[in-house]
């Protein structure tokens, strides 16, 4: 095959035909609709990513990433921690207490999670305490979420009532337990369900209310750099009465959605191409009825086959292929602008940020080129076999 000749009639044929203007058109329509469909893919791709590691990230702040339970009781022993903080040295750990509450100010009330923890070692495993708080609780005092704190127009040094979830009969009924704390300080993680439910206070302060005697945690949560391998590791040393999960199987559901959902988007957005890319099949159709004689010409002058079936599929090839550099460039120039000024400003109480959060990830934006580049290919091969079946010697008689 002569691919001087070949780029030659390819290079006539994408000129604009004042005779023709339709044909020309229909390959702009095209060349315009994949360069849309792939840039509109490439943003959306971007901003899905952003926001799955926004909210792992949120989620990771307050999750940590190992937390030890008890399968079959609401508390575990304390000597288990003993024997964990040997056996594994590079693990940081931090046993808690936990307790559903109502927070009770005046008539107001909010319902939450308070956890009773050891301050020396949660701080070292939980940032967003460990960077904001600025005055370790004592006992029967106790840190708050920046939503709550506001919510409730606390105020540091003012006493919050927390009534407890577990009740104390006494001869006649069962009283709720609850105690007045002083609020010393209020942390901000940045996601308004935590910041408006949880706090913190010492070990000893829901040991004395909860009547629970030292050595006794409803579970520990763990720091590790590699938490998938660690927890197998852990699962290979405790007792069977505990287990040990991870922080992405207890949102595991929630990431579930989030990919389920990347992926319509990225088949439905992908329609677009698909789409874009049938006006690459009229265009190229519309040329072959139009270029019949000039092809039956080439045909008996001794161009092969071959060839005419190169040159309508370099046609197509190109259009697509100019379309879906055109359109990475803008989707790539759409997610530095977005990413970079605050075009698009988001409710903070639902998405946990005013800032649209950019990402996008090499492989995926890998997959939409190929995607893109292969739905071209394909549109562009029925167009050239079809230039081949062009009968020769009735086009020339006739035409």
């Amino acid at each position: 095959m002569d691919k001087r000749f070949v780029y030659f009639i390819v290079r006539r044929y994408l000129r604009f035909d004042k005779e023709q203007p339709f044909i020309f058109l229909s390959a702009l329509l095209a060349f315009l609709g994949i360069a849309v469909g792939v840039m509109v893919l490439i943003v959306a791709m971007g901003i899905m990513n952003g926001f799955d590691k926004e909210f792992e990230r949120k989620l990771f702040t307050m999750n940590y990433p190992l937390t030890i339970y008890p399968k079959f009781s609401s508390y575990l022993n304390g000597q288990i921690l003993k024997d964990l903080e040997v056996r594994f040295p590079h693990l940081r750990f931090s046993p808690y207490i936990t307790s559903q509450v109502i927070y009770k100010k005046g008539q107001k009330l909010e319902g939450g999670m308070v956890f009773g923890v050891d301050f020396a070692k949660e701080l070292a495993i939980n940032d967003v305490l460990a960077k904001q708080i600025k005055k370790i609780p004592k006992k029967f005092e106790i840190v708050v979420g920046k939503e709550l704190f506001d919510e409730l127009y606390l105020t540091k040094g003012e006493k919050l009532m927390v009534i407890f979830a577990k009740s104390e009969p006494n001869a006649f009924s069962i009283t709720p337990l609850f105690k007045r704390f002083r609020v010393v300080d209020y942390f901000r993680s940045g996601l308004i369900a935590y910041d408006k439910a949880y706090s913190y206070t010492t070990l000893q302060s829901l040991q004395k209310i909860l009547h629970l005697p030292p050595q006794r945690y409803s579970g520990i949560h763990v720091y590790s750099k590699e938490p998938q391998k660690d927890r197998e590791l852990l699962k290979k040393v405790l007792p069977l009465n505990l287990t040990v999960v991870g922080w992405w199987q207890q949102n595991g559901n929630f990431f579930a959605a989030l990919k389920m959902e990347k992926r319509a988007l990225f088949i439905v957005l992908m329609l677009i191409i698909l789409i874009a890319s049938l006006n690459i099949v009229s265009s190229l159709l519309m040329t072959v009825m139009n270029r019949r004689k000039e092809i039956a010409l080439l045909l008996a002058l001794g161009a092969s086959a071959k060839e005419i079936e190169g040159i309508f599929f370099r046609l197509g090839s190109i259009i697509g292929g100019l379309g879906i550099v055109v359109g990475s460039l803008l989707g790539l120039a759409g997610i530095w602008v977005l990413g970079r000024f605050d075009i698009v400003s988001l409710p903070a109480d639902v998405y946990g940020t005013t800032h649209l959060p950019i990402d996008l990830s090499l492989l995926d934006f890998g997959l939409i080129i190929l995607g893109a580049g292969i739905i071209t290919l394909i549109s562009s091969i029925y167009p050239a076999k079809k230039a081949v079946g062009v009968n020769v010697i009735e086009v020339l008689r006739n035409e």
